[in-house]
């Protein structure tokens, strides 16, 4: 049962020399529903959006935001005020770039950096360009649900393109979901509802795994190609496509893209993440 909607966790409260702060609740663990959110960390999207928001916010920068680039450095707890520092690096009429950083207490938690411009007239190539299949062609129960659900996976509302494929050692295939995606409460598709929905599934590779590998991200980079729009993300809609990249020695590299109803490429994303070591068994 949901605590804390989105709304209430992207919630950023003015402290001293310019501080923005979070409150971080266990509804936005990565961990599985079958388990307290302590068995989980707080959601990469979710503080990626808290990153994006706190620049927005408490540097008044007016720019389109182009490219979000976050480091996960250590895990943020539960319970506990989230502090985040933002800095303007350098302002200009054609773009301009900003850092924050997150921490809890003397503990820094998170990195992130961006990058604001707005778009100018000229020539335009769009290989990307792919229209998703039909929206009302695909099965509304088809839901992220089960045992190994995560608890941000609540705040989403899904319609899988023949998934969901969790787990399903897919001999074979390529590692890949796809998916149709938009924020539970009904919030328009905007900068913020990208951050959180470029990383609101599973790891690509467990589609072709039978069991979870543990990981956690180390580096998550977004690139905003157009600004989403009620034509091009309608009710907030939007197809995603994750797919895995690379796995193995001890990490695993993923790719996200995000199109528009019409076709048109809103988003990419690059995700490193680095698996838990393996421990070798307890001799009896």
């Amino acid at each position: 049962m949901i605590q804390q909607t989105l709304e209430q966790a992207l919630i950023l409260t003015p402290g001293a020399q310019g501080v923005l702060s979070a409150d971080l609740h266990g509804d936005f663990s990565n961990g599985p529903v079958s388990q307290p959110p302590e068995a989980g960390f707080p959601f990469g999207g979710l503080l990626a959006a808290l990153s994006a928001s706190a620049m927005r916010t408490g540097l008044e920068v007016s720019g389109p935001l182009r490219t979000l680039s976050v480091q996960y450095l250590a895990a943020a707890r539960y319970g506990e005020r989230l502090d985040f520092a933002p800095r303007l690096l350098r302002g200009g009429r054609s773009a301009a770039f900003a850092q924050v950083e997150a921490s809890q207490g003397c503990r820094l938690t998170n990195h992130a950096t961006a990058t604001y411009g707005a778009d100018v007239p000229g020539p335009a190539l769009t290989p990307l360009t792919a229209p998703p299949p039909p929206l009302a062609g695909l099965d509304p129960n088809a839901q992220l649900s089960g045992p190994m659900a995560p608890h941000f996976a609540q705040h989403v509302e899904y319609r899988f393109d023949g998934g969901p494929h969790i787990l399903s050692g897919r001999d074979g295939a390529s590692a890949i979901e796809r998916v149709w995606m938009r924020i539970g409460d009904g919030r328009a598709l905007d900068e913020i509802a990208l951050c959180y929905l470029l990383d609101a599934l599973y790891p690509p590779v467990w589609t072709a795994l039978t069991r979870p590998v543990a990981m956690s991200t180390v580096d998550l980079r977004y690139d905003f190609l157009t600004d989403p729009s009620p034509e091009t993300a309608p009710d907030g809609w939007a197809f995603f496509e994750f797919r895995m990249l690379d796995f193995g020695l001890g990490w695993t590299v993923d790719e996200a893209t995000a199109w528009g109803a019409d076709g048109t490429p809103l988003a990419i994303s690059r995700q490193r993440r680095k698996l838990a070591p393996l421990r070798p068994p307890r001799e009896g």
